[in-house]
């Protein structure tokens, strides 16, 4: 479980003027993430837009990264859905190679109680040929997993390793923190406060700021996991102000649009996703200008 430990990039899919999947740039984000200081990558998560992509593009991003990844880094796969029977068909048919671990979310829309959110992830971890990492960000599902139910499903299934917490509640995070089992990785799903709950005992995030500055905030991270709490505070707080930019106008509207500043990938994104405002735009240009963030 250490491979899953510290940073991990919740990928941004690429897209070219006519909204197909750029390749030439998924594959140049996946080299600047491995090759800057990312622990382990996240494929296909909400950061990737996702729902807006068909059978075909999930295969060709996956296998984009895969190939360009080479093994280089462990590679989780979102694996999640409303749908219990039809996610765990799903997981009965993937093909596992090289994926190390999948991400899946908390039902959405359905709302479920806690016992109900329990019987998903107990029927999910049955279907599972790989462990599994929780992910709970009520602000998306519309209901919040409670920590007495991570904890219960933690300990009553076994190839559930960790979770992504995206509460934004600090106080439930620790509660999972202080009574979860060994070697269960709790893991931060809100960037800007992962410094605090990695000095409350968080395992690392799962970060949409790495996207763009896998090298600093990996830094941060890190310097945080080492109790190197001065060298981390001062870059948690150079990447503060435009990790807030990145969310003002939505995920991942924000992220793909340092990308562009950054000659990463362009900042095109697929319905019901819009580009942030050009106000916002040049705000981010400034704050990284002012933080060296940017030549």
């Amino acid at each position: 479980m250490n491979t899953l430990k510290g940073l991990g990039v919740a990928m941004v899919t690429p897209f070219k003027k006519d909204l197909t999947v750029d390749v030439d740039a998924l594959k140049a984000l996946t080299t600047h993430l491995v090759e800057n200081g990312a622990d382990y990558l996240v494929v296909m998560g909400t950061t990737g837009e996702t729902p807006a992509l068909d059978k075909e593009d999930k295969k060709l991003v996956l296998e984009t990264i895969l190939a360009t990844n080479a093994g280089r880094k462990p590679v989780v796969l979102g694996m999640g859905g409303n749908n219990t029977h039809e996610l765990c068909l799903q997981l009965d048919r993937m093909d596992t190679t090289g994926i190390s671990a999948i991400l899946s979310v908390s039902p959405y829309y359905n709302k479920p109680t806690q016992n109900g959110l329990f019987e998903h992830f107990k029927a999910v971890s049955e279907h599972s040929k790989l462990p599994i990492i929780l992910y709970n960000v009520p602000g998306r599902t519309g209901s919040n997993m409670t920590a007495d139910t991570t904890l219960r499903i933690a300990f009553d299934c076994k190839n559930v390793i960790g979770i992504k917490e995206a509460s934004g509640n600090v106080e439930q995070v620790m509660s999972i923190i202080k009574d979860r089992k060994k070697d269960f990785l709790v893991i931060s799903g809100d960037d800007a406060i992962t410094l605090p709950l990695i000095a409350s005992g968080a395992d690392g995030v799962i970060s949409v700021v790495g996207n763009a500055f896998p090298a600093e905030f990996g830094a941060m991270v890190h310097h945080a996991m080492k109790a190197e709490l001065q060298e981390a505070r001062a870059l948690h707080y150079r990447l503060l102000e435009i990790t807030q930019l990145m969310f003002v106008e939505g995920n991942p509207a924000g992220v793909k649009e340092v990308l562009s500043h950054l000659d990463i990938c362009e900042h095109y994104l697929r319905l019901p996703i819009v580009p942030v405002s050009q106000t916002t735009s040049e705000r981010m240009r400034r704050v990284m200008m002012d933080e060296e963030l940017i030549k």
